[in-house]
């Protein structure tokens, strides 16, 4: 026995898993680099972007975002190439021979797993979101055209039974058309105010409204007031409007249990998409659980063809998997399938798989 109560064999057997693994997330990564530069060149030296911002803002926080969003297809390439070569080499077939069953073979994998799916836990939910800001906000500020907010039909409720309705709103001008504010007491109507025109007051911090009129429903006579303006504090800012869906990656889990409390007491159009992202950041990391077992499984197979065979499978597999983790989110988005649902689908799907080949798996 050797340190933790590992065997020499689990210490090899997770040598090899990691070592294959950030091998492999280092090579693509470099490749990755070189395309991204030979893409952003033009734009780094059009706005003349210092060599230092390039490396260490950019690029420094480039690498934790694109290293884990490649980490499934890697888990299952180094799992795969490694475990191919020791059953090409008879080296399973020894091991099992010596009395070591399958199941036990297998911890050493799943120790590994569980050491890269709590560093991608962790990387999702804190590291890489703190990255995130400064890439992204480095992206808009060299690569990316100004962001415009021009939605149509905007609904937001600002308060328990307070609502506002924005019939379209420009982000640089900080004003919207046609609005409207309506509250309810036991959902019964109780005010409704309506203006033409709405604008942000940056001096004040106030909404200043243009043409407008409240009615009040709660008096038996329903009294109309109606002026050309008039200004008024609300829970909502042009911040609000600002929202884009790219800067879901730049919080952290924390801060993203806090938006969707606010988005869902505004009743935001996005709210779906922060949803889907809180679940995807556990499900993609016990991932690797499931892409572990599906490659152990396939490897320890003889096959013709030998590791370019099992490699072969593994990257259709691995890319089948990106690419249901892809489409299964959108459909969530849209709300065409529960969020949970969607998020765990692939996971679901992929385990049914590993289960599968885990039960066929020569012993």
């Amino acid at each position: 026995m050797d340190k933790f109560g590992l065997k020499k064999l689990d210490l090899y057997i997770i040598k090899k898993f990691l070592g294959t693994f950030f091998f492999s997330i280092a090579l693509i990564m470099s490749i990755v680099i070189v395309f991204d530069l030979a893409e952003k060149i033009d734009d780094f030296l059009e706005q003349n972007v210092p060599l230092s911002e390039i490396v260490f803002v950019y690029y420094f926080n480039f690498l934790p975002y694109f290293a884990n969003f490649f980490s499934p297809l890697f888990i299952f390439i180094s799992v795969i190439f490694f475990t191919s070569k020791l059953t090409s080499n008879s080296e399973i077939i020894a091991i099992l021979s010596n009395g070591i069953s399958y199941h036990r073979l297998m911890f050493p994998y799943f120790l590994s797993a569980l050491f890269l799916g709590i560093l991608s836990f962790f990387l999702t939910g804190y590291i890489i979101p703190e990255a995130n800001k400064k890439r992204i906000d480095f992206e808009y500020k060299y690569i990316d055209s100004e962001f415009r907010f021009t939605s149509t039909n905007i609904h937001r409720q600002i308060l328990p039974g307070t609502f506002v309705y924005i019939k379209s709103y420009d982000n640089n001008r900080n004003a919207g058309s046609d609005f409207t504010i309506e509250k309810f007491e036991d959902k019964e109507l109780i005010s409704k105010l309506v203006a033409n025109r709405v604008s942000w007051d940056s001096i004040t911090q106030k909404w200043s409204l243009k043409d407008y009129y409240i009615r009040n429903y709660s008096k038996i006579n329903r009294e109309l007031e109606a002026g050309k303006s008039i200004d008024t504090s609300l829970n909502l800012y042009p911040k609000d409007f600002q929202i884009r869906l790219k800067s879901i990656e730049k919080l952290t889990s924390t801060e993203l249990s806090v938006v969707i409390k606010e988005l869902t007491l505004k009743g935001d159009d996005n709210l779906e998409s922060y949803i889907v992202e809180k679940y995807r950041r556990v499900a993609f990391p016990f991932s690797t659980f499931i892409l572990t077992l599906i490659g152990v499984s396939l490897s320890t197979k003889k096959r013709r063809g030998g590791t370019g065979v099992n490699i072969g499978l593994g990257l259709a597999l691995s890319f089948i998997y990106i690419l249901f983790m892809q489409v299964f989110g959108e459909l969530a988005k849209a709300n065409s399938i529960p969020s949970l649902l969607g998020v765990w689908m692939p996971n679901i799907i992929f385990f049914i798989i590993g289960i599968f080949l885990y039960i066929i798996a020569p012993k």
